[in-house]
């Protein structure tokens, strides 16, 4: 009798759904932050059944630690393959910082690249920014309008402010002073500190400015990690 409930639990345990993405993040949180073994434990044991979201978030716990490094690149990248946007992002980054890499930043772009097209939108402000600056890859102002376009559309406030920029000056675009001011407007409302700043030395009216380098200040302390 006491076999057959056994066999009973055990089957239901094997039939237990996967944890959901906000549950094995918040394992990872855990792990991260207090340092909670039990929580890491249970992330490499959903990585090993091939957990995507256990590969990417251990993946990012182990980048921190440098003997772990390879770990890190191996779990981000069958998580990347597994269509993991943010673990493509990750994985960009490992490269793109990797000292004495001369492969580093073609890798990098690469990940970045799959990142982006699958809606990560820092991935495509970073692709942006390496052909605005010839980080790594060639210059080159219409390609970094594009990624800086599709990042501003899926809505981060720094490819917004870089690629008003953009349009001011007609760096690999048309010039369209309209389209750069409401995109200087947009990042602003984002509070992106450099947007505020900018907008506020080109208002006529001296008390929006305060407030404007007041609340440019506040987020550049309090929330610059946000973008």
């Amino acid at each position: 009798m006491l076999a057959a409930v056994l066999v009973a639990v055990l089957a239901a345990c094997s039939h237990e759904p996967p944890p959901d993405a906000a549950r094995i993040e918040a394992l990872s949180m855990a792990a991260a932050q207090r340092n909670d073994g039990a929580a890491e434990r249970e992330l490499l044991r959903l990585a090993e059944h091939g957990n995507a979201v256990a590969e990417r978030e251990l993946g990012i716990l182990y980048r921190s630690r440098p003997e772990r490094r390879a770990e890190a690149m191996a779990l981000l990248r069958r998580a990347a393959l597994a269509n993991d946007a943010q673990a493509a992002f990750h994985l960009g980054e490992l490269y793109r910082t990797a000292e004495g890499n001369p492969a580093g930043p073609p890798a990098a772009w690469a990940w970045y690249q799959r990142a982006a097209e699958g809606g990560q939108a820092r991935a495509a402000l970073k692709l942006g920014m390496m052909a605005r600056n010839g980080d790594g890859v060639p210059r080159d102002a219409a390609t970094a309008a594009r990624w800086l376009q599709l990042a501003s559309d899926l809505g981060n406030a720094h490819a917004m402010f870089l690629l008003s920029y953009a349009y001011r000056n007609g760096d690999g675009v048309a010039a369209d002073p309209q389209k750069a001011r409401s995109l200087l407007e947009e990042a602003a409302e984002r509070e992106y500190p450099p947007a505020l700043q900018e907008l506020a030395l080109t208002v006529d009216d001296p008390q929006r400015a305060s407030h404007l380098m007041k609340e440019a200040t506040e987020h550049r302390r309090n929330n610059w990690n946000r973008f």
